[in-house]
């Protein structure tokens, strides 16, 4: 795997503008939380889709939350010991890959970090004690205090790492012998460093359950996280698992990308969204705006492929879009944008052609969501 050019890549060195940016993300997430709730009213999501958004979402807030604690005193004197927060101001908006690798391999070493850091409440009395007694700007104590903080935000866990493995939720028994699961991972694309969502509604007609096989789960986690490519079409995963997996009948893949998310202030977007976010430009809580990219792969009917002198398996035929089907490799592609009001109001005006059938999700104050 590689990661976006280098040229693409900006630090966010400015304390004030690193702030600003976890400030957005955190509103973001919570914005998406709601949104999701609306597609699942609009029945664009099912309800245990809508679950698993959820948990990914969550996942995607505490590792923001993790890095703004990381890099709290970006910009300042203490600051150069791990320098600023790498964006992907071009592609995507979100943090650029390696931020998430170094995370993860920090998180192995938490627990023997937090072992030899005096607590939080030691810190900030020792900062009290600096600025009453001593009366200067405890700036080393502040930042041994935000790298407290980043440990016990990694030593709690649940945060979305580069790869996060294949789980699967049972979801009924279709007769004897025959069990419908919901497999879902998620991965962080390290060529365009952004979060993508797998889901797969597979039939499984193996003598054990496929959770608690321990012959075949292992194999099924190692095949999907080596697929999870965005480059790779829905269809290919799809094929490939059929093909590698007898006993394992995918009715079903869906592929979400959150992201690129636009800011006037953090990303040079071009087309149309740009002109939006030039124009609307000014208001923190408003210069942004997130693009949700939905690929959806289902089969059709199934065939059955003779194995050997007596056996035979099933083999699933997936239905393709009528026009650009072979080229897209899926059903079905849904593209949506999700904006504030001022930036959605500009975009009405402007009415670019290239954004008329994009589906358009206005977020509000509380959990108000307009669909448009």
């Amino acid at each position: 795997m590689s990661d976006s050019n280098v040229s693409d890549r900006v630090g966010l060195t400015d304390s004030h503008a690193s702030r600003r940016y976890f400030r957005k993300f955190e509103a973001i997430m919570g914005h998406l939380a709601h949104v999701a709730g609306v597609m699942r009213a609009e029945k664009h999501l099912n309800d245990r889709e809508t679950e698993v958004l959820a948990r990914q979402v969550a996942m995607l807030t505490f590792t923001f939350r993790a890095l703004s604690m990381k890099y709290l005193l970006a910009g300042r004197d203490t600051g150069r010991f791990f320098g600023s927060l790498t964006i992907d101001n071009h592609e995507s908006g979100f943090p650029a890959a390696q931020e998430l690798m170094v995370m993860a391999n920090d998180a192995g070493q938490a627990a023997k970090h937090l072992a030899s850091m005096p607590s939080v409440a030691g810190l900030k009395r020792q900062m009290l004690e600096e600025i009453v007694s001593d009366h200067q700007v405890p700036t080393r104590t502040q930042f041994a205090l935000s790298q407290r903080l980043y440990y016990e935000e990694l030593a709690r866990g649940n945060l979305f790492w580069p790869r996060n493995d294949p789980e699967a939720d049972w979801l009924e028994n279709l007769g004897v012998g025959r069990r419908r699961y919901l497999l879902h991972w998620s991965v962080y694309d390290t060529q365009v460093n952004l979060p993508v969502i797998y889901l797969m509604e597979v039939e499984d007609t193996g003598r054990h359950g496929l959770p608690t096989d321990p012959s075949r789960w292992p194999q099924v986690q190692a095949h999907l996280v080596s697929q999870s490519l965005g480059g790779l079409k829905l269809l290919t995963i799809a094929q490939g698992f059929d093909q590698d997996f007898d006993t394992l009948h995918p009715k079903r893949l869906r592929r979400l990308h959150l992201g690129p998310m636009y800011s006037h202030a953090y990303t040079q977007q071009s087309g149309p969204i740009r002109d939006v976010l030039a124009q609307a430009a000014g208001i923190e809580s408003e210069d942004w705006a997130l693009a949700w990219t939905s690929e959806e792969l289902v089969s059709k009917e199934v065939r059955t492929e003779k194995t050997g002198w007596f056996g035979a398996v099933e083999r699933e035929v997936f239905q393709l879009a009528p026009y650009d089907g072979a080229e897209l490799g899926a059903t079905r592609r849904e593209r949506a944008l999700i904006l504030p009001a001022r930036p959605f109001q500009v975009l009405s005006e402007l009415n670019p052609p290239g954004l008329a059938r994009v589906k358009k999700y206005v977020v509000g104050a509380g959990e108000k969501v307009l669909s448009y």
